[in-house]
């Protein structure tokens, strides 16, 4: 072996092949007898080019390596064998620290690869002098060995890697199987408990908001779970799309069950949320409804005493359209709860064997008792409505009879009026005064129809009020009107007609002693018609002067005082002609002189 010597020399202990096998011991100048120079290195005075330390360095590397890579080969075949063998435990059981080799296999063929491509170059790396040396023997030797090594490393972790995928992808398909099953018991488990807790739809619309929030936690249960169910069908799309076929029946299978448990849940969860949505809104149409049936009822409820017809017919108007409105939230309510019940009737379909026939008819009893409720309320309020309105169309013809009474006194005075005013002609002679007379007389059946009209008005204004329960309106001021003014009118009226049958009295027997009569000659010259003539004339002229009393003591005048003087001018030039005949007829002689 190559060394130094205590002064530093280079020396070199040889064992030579001698005949007696003995250890000779020389110096390094003495090498040269038994080693040929090219076969030292320039330490010991020879040509050959060698780097100790580097072949040290490099010999360990591979002395490492073959052994790393001996013992992870023995591994992985070890692994590898176990996987090929189909042992059941240990695809069943998950990754642990036996099933990782003690190395890192990408560790060791790196590092062969690296001590392969040192062992293919000419020269070591770092050597000086730059002359070109040929690899000892170990060194070739080695390159094979190295060679065969990774070719059995390589074709043994390609098998390892695939063994890991098999068991990665068993492991992942384990932990998504574990998962589903995690959401489907969850689902079926406490979730559907929750959903058969609840099957009721409140009685009113705190209640229904009440049960609503109660259903809005459970979704919100649910949502997280839906999230796992979304999250872990992604998963299972991924495996589908790049698994094996062995895989793909079980990855099926899985996703079929998770997704029918899933969409079977959100399917009840969206029945149960549109059902409580359903008796939300019926409990409140139920509630408007019972508003609307209370304010009408208030209002039948409240004795009215309007002023006038317009009145009662506004009044009539608001309650018709409060009965209209009530028409149409009832309407409304019986197809939202009809809507109801056509939901609650689908309730058995998922009830998972759970029987709700106790559940529905609670609900369906509800349900049908407010629309029945509601239903006599507002025949109530019909009747009452009906009531309402006869009172007021009776109070509508109260007040119209009032104000056709009213009416008929002011056509009455108008009557009294013209009487006084224009009916006071008393004719120029007996024919014409006749047809006052007559003209008159019809003008008093006006007035009487006029009075009847009027009476016959109060008349039923007194049955009206009994049948409303209310005080006679009309006694107090109409009918003593009525009556006060047809006693006038009744006052002027026979004075009218004394009047005219004096005129008709004094024109016919003026006519007839003012008309020459030769064939009654002795009913002229009869004296006593001259004075009745002149007395009727008298008594006519001055009951033209004297006034229509009233009852009350008020006066009252036919005419003006020109209408009278008229009238009384005329009657005293009828009484100037009858006197005048009378002298003619007792002093015959007269007539001639005139003639």
């Amino acid at each position: 072996m190559p060394g130094t010597d205590k002064y530093g020399r280079a020396e070199c202990h040889l064992r030579l092949p001698t005949q007696h096998s003995k250890v000779i011991l020389v110096s390094a100048n003495k090498l040269t007898r038994y080693i040929e120079p090219c076969q030292l290195t320039e330490d010991f005075g020879g040509s050959l080019t060698y780097d100790h330390m580097d072949w040290l360095n490099k010999r360990l590397v591979f002395e490492k390596f073959t052994k790393e890579s001996t013992s992870l080969l023995d591994e992985l075949a070890l692994i590898n064998n176990g996987s090929d063998k189909g042992n059941q435990q240990e695809k069943e059981r998950s990754v642990d620290l036996n099933f990782l080799p003690s190395v890192d296999p990408e560790t060791v063929l790196q590092t062969g690869h690296e001590l392969l491509s040192e062992l293919q170059q000419r020269r070591f790396n770092g050597s000086d002098g730059g002359v070109s040396w040929s690899p000892m023997d170990d060194e070739l030797l080695a390159q094979p060995q190295v060679m065969k090594l990774l070719d059995s490393l390589r074709e043994q972790y390609t098998r390892y890697q695939e063994v890991c995928r098999q068991r990665s992808k068993r492991t992942q398909l384990e932990e998504i199987q574990q998962k589903v099953m995690q959401v489907v018991n969850w689902l079926e488990g406490p979730g559907s408990e929750q959903l058969r807790a609840q099957w009721g739809i409140g009685d009113s619309i705190r209640a229904s908001q009440a049960l609503q929030q109660k259903h809005e936690e459970i979704e919100s249960q649910h949502s997280e779970w839906f999230a796992v169910y979304v999250e872990l069908n992604q998963q299972i799309a991924a495996l589908l799309n790049a698994g094996d076929e062995e895989d793909l029946v079980e990855l099926k299978s899985l996703q079929q069950q998770l997704s029918d448990v899933c969409y079977r849940q959100a399917s009840q969860l969206e029945f149960r949320q549109n059902l409580l949505q359903a008796a939300l809104e019926f409990h409140g149409v139920a509630q408007d409804l019972s508003q609307q049936l209370d304010g009408l009822l208030g209002m039948l409820c409240v004795d009215v005493a309007p002023a006038d017809g317009a009145s009662i017919q506004q009044t009539l108007k608001l309650l018709e359209e409060k009965l209209k409105s009530v028409d149409v939230g009832l309407q409304g309510l019986r197809e939202k709860g009809q809507g109801l019940l056509d939901q609650i009737s689908n309730q058995a379909s998922w009830a998972y064997g759970k029987d709700v026939t106790i559940e529905n008819k609670e609900n369906v009893d509800h349900i049908q008792g407010v629309m029945e409720d509601m239903q006599l309320r507002k025949q109530r309020c019909e009747d009452m409505v009906d009531v309402r309105r006869l009172k007021m169309l009776q109070m509508v013809q109260l007040f119209k009879c009032e104000e056709d009474a009213a009416q008929a006194v002011e056509w009455l005075s108008e009557l009294l009026d013209a009487l006084l005013k224009t009916h006071i002609r008393l004719g120029d002679d007996a024919q014409e005064t006749k047809v006052l007379l007559e003209k008159h007389r019809k003008f008093v059946d006006v007035a009487q129809s006029t009075y009847d009209y009027g009476r016959q008005l109060l008349q039923a204004t007194v049955v009206l009020c009994q049948s409303l329960r209310c005080t006679s309106r009309s006694s107090g001021d109409t009918l003593p009107r009525l009556n006060r003014v047809w006693k006038q009118f009744t006052i002027a009226s026979e004075e009218r007609v004394h009047r005219l049958e004096m005129a008709i009295a004094f024109h016919s027997n003026a006519e007839k002693i003012l008309q020459d009569c030769p064939e009654e000659p002795e009913a002229i010259n009869d004296e006593e018609q001259f004075d009745e003539i002149e007395a009727v004339g008298k008594s006519l002229l001055d009951r033209l002067t004297v006034p229509v009393v009233y009852p009350d003591g008020t006066e009252q005048y036919f005419g003006s005082p020109s209408d009278m003087a008229s009238t009384a001018e005329h009657i005293r030039d009828r009484m100037k002609l009858v006197s005048l005949k009378r002298q003619q007829l007792r002093h015959p002689e007269m007539m001639t002189t005139e003639s």
